[in-house]
This record gives structure tokens, C-alpha cells and sequence, in this order.
């Protein structure tokens, strides 16, 4: 269980460095030994790790950066893979993504990210909502 809780506190932490706009930390979330891949919505394949990375630094810092809630995340492991899906909640917009993540010595280290539209937002219970970033 201690696992998962780390592999959901990366993943919180990957959306909440893309909210408030902090390229350092993004960059120590990506893995520096797993080759690198995004599918954002509407972009061509990225893949590896610079065009990766630059895809963050021109989405945080352009004219409108986006404030990206991650809602209703689950976790699972396979072996040294983390697997993340999740809601994004952009606005009033939905997408649905999968982060995955691999051990990298203490912790967890992002390396693939996919997000795309969402039929729906998630069914939540009352207790459950995005996670407040700011």
C-alpha cells in the first residue's frame, strides 16, 4: 500500500508542478534512464527525452499555461512500473490520462504520458473532487 501512496504523491506532484509553472521540478520528475514519450492531445508522438521536455517548457510558459486538477487517480504496479490513470479537469474541459512511472533508486520517476478526451468527467463520490493544487 506504501507504494501506491508514493506512486499517486509522483503523479500529484508531476500535475502540480505543470500548475504552477515550475520547470525544475518537472524535470526531476521525468526519468533520466527510461526513454521518454508524451502523446499530448492534437501533437505528433514525442520521443525522447528533449522534445519531451520541451513540449512542458513551451506549454508552462506560454501566453494562457494551462491549471491542470488531477481527479480520480489510480495506481497499480507491475513489477518496478508504476501505471497512473486519472481525469484531468482543465477548465471546464475533461481529458483522461495514463502516467507511467519506474523506479529510479528511492523514487519514482515519470516517463510516459498520455492524455486525450474524455467521454465524461469522472463519477465521483461526495468526498472526492480535483485535487486542490494552490
Amino acid at each position: 500500500m506504501r507504494e501506491i501512496e508514493t506512486l499517486l504523491f509522483a503523479n500529484e506532484t508531476f500535475y502540480r508542478a505543470i500548475s504552477d509553472r515550475d520547470i525544475e521540478t518537472l524535470d526531476a520528475l521525468w526519468s533520466m534512464a527510461a526513454p521518454a514519450s508524451c502523446l499530448h492531445p492534437g501533437w505528433p508522438p514525442l520521443r525522447d527525452r528533449d522534445e519531451v521536455m520541451d513540449s512542458w517548457r513551451r506549454i508552462i510558459t506560454g501566453p494562457q499555461p494551462p491549471i491542470i486538477e488531477s481527479v480520480a487517480a489510480s495506481a497499480h504496479l507491475v513489477g518496478s512500473i508504476g501505471v497512473v490513470t486519472c481525469h484531468e479537469q482543465i477548465g471546464s474541459e475533461w481529458l483522461i490520462a495514463t502516467n507511467l512511472f519506474i523506479r529510479e533508486g528511492a523514487d519514482w520517476a515519470i516517463f510516459h504520458h498520455q492524455s486525450g478526451p474524455a467521454g465524461a468527467p469522472p463519477e465521483l463520490d461526495d468526498d472526492e473532487g480535483p485535487t486542490p493544487i494552490n
